[in-house]
């Protein structure tokens, strides 16, 4: 009985949308890999979102309060599990951010601690006693994110471990943040700047200067992003069709079924495709953001708006980054862009929101 109820209760428009924009995904894959080395990614694609359905609905099924218990256990797991990475993972393009598994599939092991920093978020700020957060509050949450987000950087992969800060952020600001705070915070960025650009590799830092001005190195660092620029601009109004983007089937667009598949999207569905991509991404978040509004405790609320602070703050690095309006960073598009660990963790993390949703009728 208690299964029926569950599948009853399931938010089926969120579910609905969240796979009309990986099926658009697969299309674009398909597209975009049409004639390459890389054709058979769509059919992988495919088993991605089918693993993604599964544990979505394992994720679902578990009540979240049981979650958030083993939150701390799920935390250490994965900061060894990273430390795991940089001793074992397979080195590729000068960074190892990957376990190899057997049949040639490869585990991101920092997609996942996603998930485990919003379920130790959501803990940490509904265990706490006050209305608002305090200092020593907000710099021990801050030194448990910045952990693992600091191992990232060390693979390195500097995109993800700024995907971390939203959760992080979110969290905040819902508990409540006195003004001190917030001057507090800005001054200890201010200063941590120089720091971490000395921190960051030659061509992260090379990245952040042509995303300035493309073309002081159009045929380097400034490369990807005038080739996607001219892609997005190449789609028109209407597109030029499925496989028929001259950028993306020509081979001028790198890696057109991961980062940029938004630019390969533009290129062959034109202006209008792209408003419907943009209105089912909005219609997405809405759904996260209204299971947050009616969760039934704090913890739950953190937990779907730390979904809805990821979801946004992917939307708006990469298409910003399509379009040349933030710097690359290799932030994949939630859903759509190629990869199993992308794609399987942002089904576990809609789990979580319906996991939220269906505690909300005693499930």
């Amino acid at each position: 009985m208690a299964r029926h109820r569950l599948v009853r209760q399931m938010d089926w428009p969120l579910l609905t949308i969240a796979l009309v924009i990986a099926a658009v995904g697969i299309l674009q894959i398909y597209s975009a890999t049409h004639g390459t080395g890389w054709s058979s990614a769509w059919w992988r694609q495919c088993l991605y979102v089918g693993v993604g359905l599964f544990v979505m609905w394992l994720v679902a099924s578990v009540d979240y309060h049981t979650l958030l218990n083993q939150a701390p256990v799920y935390y250490w797991a994965s900061v060894a599990g990273l430390v795991a990475v940089l001793l074992l993972g397979r080195e590729v393009s000068g960074g190892k951010r990957w376990i190899p598994l057997p049949g040639g599939f490869h585990f991101q092991v920092s997609e996942f601690v996603k998930l485990v920093l919003i379920l130790l978020v959501a803990r940490y700020l509904s265990d706490l006693k006050g209305d608002h957060p305090q200092g020593r509050d907000l710099l021990k949450l801050g030194a448990l994110v910045g952990l693992p987000a600091a191992l990232v950087m060390k693979q390195p992969d500097l995109g993800t471990a700024l995907s971390y800060m939203p959760i992080l952020a979110m969290g905040i600001f819902l508990a409540g943040l006195r003004w001190q705070h917030v001057v507090a915070l800005a001054l200890i960025g201010a200063l941590a700047l120089p720091v971490g650009w000395h921190l960051l590799k030659d061509y992260q830092k090379m990245r952040l200067i042509t995303f300035l001005d493309p073309s002081r190195d159009p045929l380097g660092s400034g490369y990807q992003v005038i080739q996607s620029q001219i892609a997005v601009g190449a789609g028109g109004m209407w597109g030029k069709g499925v496989t028929r983007g001259s950028q993306t089937q020509l081979r001028f667009l790198p890696v057109p079924h991961t980062d940029f598949i938004f630019s390969a999207f533009a290129e062959e569905h034109g202006f209008v495709g792209v408003l419907v991509m943009l209105g089912l991404y909005f219609l997405l978040l809405m759904q996260v953001v209204q299971n947050a509004q009616v969760a039934a405790d704090r913890a739950g609320m953190y937990i779907a708006m730390g979904v809805a602070g990821l979801l946004l703050f992917h939307l708006l690095v990469n298409i910003g980054m399509v379009v040349g309006r933030m710097p690359v960073t290799g932030i994949p598009l939630p859903l759509m862009s190629y990869g199993g660990s992308s794609v399987v963790s942002w089904f576990m993390m809609l789990g979580l929101v319906h996991n939220v949703r269906l505690r909300r009728f005693g499930i």
